[in-house]
């Protein structure tokens, strides 16, 4: 009973502040904006020079690709650098002394951490899929070949990046103590973030060396995930128009669709154990730390004060 008051206490605060709501979500969509204004059009003319020149398709298949790859893209980010920005709870009760009086209450520390994570996966959640839905109005409206099935995928696999998103998030703010540090980290992660997980650029235009190093990130195999479901129809449209197998694998390589461990073709159940398994990981040790982090020294420190 304490927990979920405690979650609601936490979400509330954070729709109570409409103007770190609002970022949170205009952000996925300004990225999505942006995607579409300047960066679709490369990606379909990539797309058209890898295509035999015998093959003629329609526009919407080309923005239905485009679409599906943008779209898979933005959500595999906002589902982590949202969550850093719903975590400013937890650093917010500890810049205006919240934690220490709610600690000092009969609340166990660990629950307290522990609704911090679970606000904080509300929130992200609510985020991610409200700018999820606002992808597939986009896609119904220039090319749309996602079937019902594969959107409920999309949605397990948005679900397990907030997951994995809300663990990393609530892991580094257990140890931020000011706004400053919390704004900093936030940036840093927004910028580099989509990069290292393959958003914004393909692995296929990094290095042998640098991709290989970046197959260890969990994150790679989460957007491999949303890609694999979100762009699935098109590449069976594509079947269906003629073009090639071979084509289809090059542009499923190309795109980051089939993932390659080292030479080796990375499943989608391989893909949810690593992402499944990491979450796992990360939460033990968010729940170990919580526990470990006695409560008594927190009441030591604030008798000596």
């Amino acid at each position: 009973m304490k927990f979920w008051t405690l979650v609601k206490r936490n979400t509330k605060i954070y729709f109570k502040d409409k103007g770190v709501f609002f970022t949170s979500l205009i952000t996925p969509l300004i990225l999505l904006l942006l995607f579409i204004t300047f960066l679709k059009n490369v990606y379909i003319d990539t797309i058209k020079m890898q295509l035999p020149q015998d093959i003629q398709l329609s526009s919407s298949i080309f923005n239905g690709f485009a679409g599906g790859w943008l779209i898979s893209s933005i959500l595999a980010t906002s589902c982590i650098t949202v969550a850093f920005c719903a975590n400013m709870i937890m650093v917010q009760d500890k810049v205006y002394g919240s934690y220490k009086d709610l600690i000092m209450t009969p609340v166990k520390n660990s629950v307290l951490n522990l609704s911090y994570y679970v606000s904080t996966f509300f929130v992200t959640a609510i985020v991610c899929y409200i700018a999820f839905f606002v992808g597939l109005i986009y896609l119904s409206f220039v090319g749309f070949y996602v079937s019902f099935i594969d959107i409920l995928l999309s949605m397990v696999d948005i679900s397990l990046l907030v997951m994995f998103g809300t663990a990393i998030s609530s892991l580094v703010c257990m140890f931020l103590k000011s706004q400053g540090a919390i704004s900093a980290v936030s940036s840093l992660v927004s910028s580099m973030y989509g990069f290292i997980c393959g958003a914004y650029i393909p692995l296929s235009q990094f290095g042998e060396g640098i991709k290989n190093i970046l197959m260890f990130f969990p994150g790679i195999y989460g957007t491999g995930l949303i890609r694999t479901h979100l762009m699935n129809g098109v590449f069976k449209e594509l079947d269906k128009q003629g073009v090639g197998q071979s084509v289809i694998s090059n542009l499923k390589k190309s795109f980051d669709v089939n993932l390659n461990f080292f030479g080796h073709n990375v499943s989608v159940l391989t893909m949810y154990l690593v992402v499944i398994i990491t979450i796992l990981i990360l939460v033990s040790i968010f729940v170990l730390l919580s526990y470990f982090s006695k409560k008594s020294k927190v009441q030591n420190r604030l008798k000596i004060k």
